[in-house]
């Protein structure tokens, strides 16, 4: 499981998440699997691409797994 840390900002989008962290090549393929429905937030399907991501989440795509991080 890897970890991301949100850097003294109190939330991120979903999408850039899974951009930043390399789990897709671009924004708009980030948009398009969330809106397919292949990323969990917190062991739940999310569907909200601008979704507010926050220390503690977990965030899973595929094989890959990313947990959030206050620091």
């Amino acid at each position: 499981m890897a970890e991301f840390n949100l850097a003294g900002r109190e939330f991120i989008e979903l999408y850039k998440v899974l951009k930043i962290e390399g789990m897709v090549s671009s924004g708009g393929e980030a948009k398009a699997v969330i809106a397919a429905g292949q990323i969990l937030v917190n062991g739940a399907i999310e569907t909200q691409k601008r979704k507010k991501i926050v220390a503690g989440d977990s965030i899973e795509f595929g094989n890959e797994k990313i947990c959030m991080q206050a620091r």
